[in-house]
């Protein structure tokens, strides 16, 4: 019973991992964002580059600080036995989250015709909110993938009896075996008996 608690973590167990996990996860999105808007800042007013422009470049930086955060850090416990399959899937995903935070950006500029520099900051905003809800459940579920559970023993009870079940099963076998062998010799002695008389009476 001890054992099945242990790898079957109750409700609230879950949940307060899970929340650990979102508050780490949001510390090192949140460098992230700090990083990505101030690249995506120097780009458009230092640089002055178009703004998708300067949104692809922000965020590629960003995503490669992110990564280094959530290797070595959050996700350090996890699976990293392919890390060349772990970076191809981060950059796919990293790449999804870029186009959905550079779609909405790229609306509300060129659609919505809100091109100042605060409303292309708060279009890039609202981007970056749906783009770190679908890079969280990716990174989580096909990305840094939890190491599988080690195979859980078998009670020390059930191994004991296992054994007792295998001594008895011995027991009975050896018991069978000697009870035959008495049966074989008693019928030689009979035989050897009425040899004896029939010789007996032949004299």
């Amino acid at each position: 019973m001890a054992t099945t608690a242990a790898s079957n973590p109750s409700l609230a167990q879950r949940l307060r991992g899970l929340s650990g996990e979102v508050v780490k996860f949001g510390i090192v999105g949140l460098s992230g964002v700090v990083v990505n808007f101030a690249v995506f800042w120097v780009c458009i007013n230092g640089l002055h580059l178009a703004s998708l422009r300067s949104n692809i470049a922000a965020t590629l930086i960003a995503i490669a600080t992110n990564y280094l955060g959530y290797r070595y850090w959050l996700y350090r416990d996890r699976d990293a036995a392919s890390r060349k399959r772990e970076i191809t899937l981060f950059l796919l995903y990293s790449g999804i989250g870029m186009l959905i935070e550079t779609g909405v950006l790229g609306f509300s500029v060129y659609v919505l015709g809100l091109d100042s520099h605060f409303e292309q900051l708060a279009a890039k905003v609202a981007g970056l909110a749906v783009a770190t809800v679908f890079r969280f459940v990716s990174y989580r579920t096909w990305v840094f993938k939890a190491l599988p559970e080690p195979a859980a023993e078998a009670p020390a009870d059930q191994v004991q009896g296992q054994g007792q079940g295998a001594g008895t099963s011995q027991s009975a076998g050896t018991g069978k075996g000697k009870g035959r062998a008495t049966e074989v010799v008693a019928q030689a002695e009979l035989m050897l008996a009425a040899e004896q008389i029939r010789y007996a009476k032949a004299e």
